[in-house]
Formats: structure tokens, C-alpha cells, sequence
């Protein structure tokens, strides 16, 4: 029996195709190097569920309709996390990257692709707790309009909160999470004191450049839908952007072995997948 593509795939492929042409053409949205099998998964999604009939359809829609645009980056762009996620990473964090952190008097920290907010106030709570905050600049960049918007609300689910607290504790908290948010109507609001040295930015690893010396960036869960290409294009971003010997965080099913730019960086925590920036 044949395995080949039927004809119907082949059409999909190149709706597809034209689809992510069309989001870069019209609104400079460059999706077009995010791996394959995932991005069709999303597109076909958003395709069933805002209820066009075809990829052909939504893509008409997207160029006539602004307002089908942000309804289709919520399929496009993935905002599942949670704080404090991987607990031994923020733990390797605290005791193994802080105190190098400690010798400089100001601090620069990039969260690249902040999605809703939860890693952004983890590390800002985390800094908080170690005496680092006051000299620390965050930047919180995501390319969701969105997603943006809901990480400077700092709101979420109570109902999520007691699995964050769990996070909290397994990272060595030195305080309990409670006291950075109050309870409202089944959310936790987060108290805007968090906020107070956060920058919030729309930033593309795709298309955008660098624009700050980092000395910690964490981009997590990001590169894993990226296609070769573009890993290596933001590996080489991270690598432009960090102070020296600065640090990069990644996720856990990430990694920099197989990028032309890994020879900048030396595992610095093999296990949590954190590097730091070798001399020039």
C-alpha cells in the first residue's frame, strides 16, 4: 500500500505555506521557520475552532479582518507554564548563578518569550528573596500583544496557585509565596510591587535584534518549535546579547549541542541546561 501524500495533503501543505506568507507579508509575523508539524497542528486548530472551512479561508480572512490576527496568535503562540516550572532550575538559579550575579552592581535580565507572565514572576520573586531586585532591570518580551498584557496584569487562576507554591517551596524559597499576591474572586493578583523594574516589550527572536548586554537571559520551552535555522539564529542573538560571562537558561528538552554557535558557551549546569558565555 502507498504511503504517499494524498492530493488533499499536498494542497494543505501549500495553504499552509501561503497562510504563514501571508501573516509575514501583511503583519510581519514570521512563523515561517517554526517547525512544521507543530505549526500545521496550531493552524489546523485555529482553522476548526474560529470555524473557516479551509486554510485558504482563515488566510482570507486574516488579510481582510485585523481582527481575525489576534485571535489566530493566541493558536500561534503557546502560553501553557507555570510558575516557578522546573523547581531545580530556579534552585541551580539561586545557588549556583546569584552569588556570580552579586559581583556586578546592576543587573540586566531578559525572559524571552514571557508568554503570560509565570516565569517573569518567578525570577522576580526570586530575586526579591535573594536582595537582588533592586538592582535588577527585567525585560519581558513576547511577540503576543496579548500575552503581554496579561503578564503585566499579573493575574491568574487561584485554582493554580497551590501547584506554583509547591514550585516555590522546591526551589529553595525563602519566603511563602502568599506574600506576593492577594486573593480576588477566584484569582490571585500579584502585587504590582513585582512590577516595579520590568520592561515590557513586543520583541521577535525571528526578525528582531538584539538591544541590551544581558547578564542572565531565560528562554525556555521556545526553541523546541523552532526548526534548525532558527534556533541557530537565536542562539546567535542570545550569544550577542549576554554581558561576559553572562548565563542562558533554557528548557529542559533544549539544548545548544547541536547549534554552529555553541562553542560561545560552556555548560555551566548540565542537568538544569544552564550555559554561560565564554570569553570572546
Amino acid at each position: 500500500m502507498s504511503l504517499s501524500p494524498s492530493p488533499r495533503d499536498g494542497g494543505e501543505d501549500i495553504e499552509l505555506q501561503l497562510l504563514l506568507e501571508a501573516l509575514f507579508q501583511r503583519y510581519h509575523y514570521d512563523f515561517r521557520h517554526y517547525a512544521r508539524a507543530s505549526i500545521k497542528r496550531r493552524l489546523v486548530q485555529a482553522r476548526d475552532q474560529l470555524g473557516f472551512p479551509s486554510l485558504s479561508a482563515l488566510q482570507d480572512s486574516l488579510l481582510h479582518d485585523p481582527a481575525t490576527l489576534p485571535k489566530l496568535l493566541n493558536y500561534l503562540t503557546v502560553q501553557v507554564s507555570e510558575m516557578f516550572r522546573d523547581p531545580s532550575y530556579f534552585r541551580a538559579l539561586r545557588e549556583k548563578v546569584l552569588p556570580h550575579l552579586r559581583t556586578y552592581p546592576s543587573l540586566k535580565v531578559w525572559i524571552a518569550g514571557c508568554s503570560n507572565g509565570e516565569e517573569l514572576y518567578s525570577l522576580a520573586i526570586l530575586f526579591r528573596e535573594e536582595g537582588l531586585a533592586q538592582r535588577t532591570l527585567f525585560y519581558a518580551t513576547d511577540i503576543n500583544p496579548q500575552a503581554l498584557a496579561a503578564a503585566e496584569a499579573g493575574v491568574y487562576p487561584l485554582d493554580q496557585v497551590r501547584k506554583f507554591t509547591q514550585n516555590h517551596q522546591k526551589s529553595g524559597a525563602r519566603t511563602s509565596l502568599s506574600d506576593y499576591y492577594v486573593a480576588d474572586y477566584g484569582r490571585a493578583v500579584f502585587d504590582k510591587s513585582l512590577r516595579d523594574g520590568v520592561v515590557f516589550s513586543d520583541h521577535s527572536l525571528v526578525t528582531d535584534a538584539a538591544f541590551a548586554e544581558m547578564h542572565l537571559i531565560s528562554c525556555r520551552n521556545v526553541l523546541i518549535y523552532f526548526d534548525r535555522d532558527l534556533q541557530d539564529r537565536a542562539i546567535g542573538l542570545f550569544r550577542d546579547s549576554l554581558a561576559r560571562k553572562g548565563f542562558l537558561g533554557l528548557g529542559s528538552k533544549e539544548s545548544l549541542r547541536f547549534s554552529r554557535h555553541a562553542a560561545a558557551f560552556a555548560d555551566f549546569d548540565r542537568d538544569d541546561k544552564i550555559y554561560q558565555r565564554r570569553e570572546p
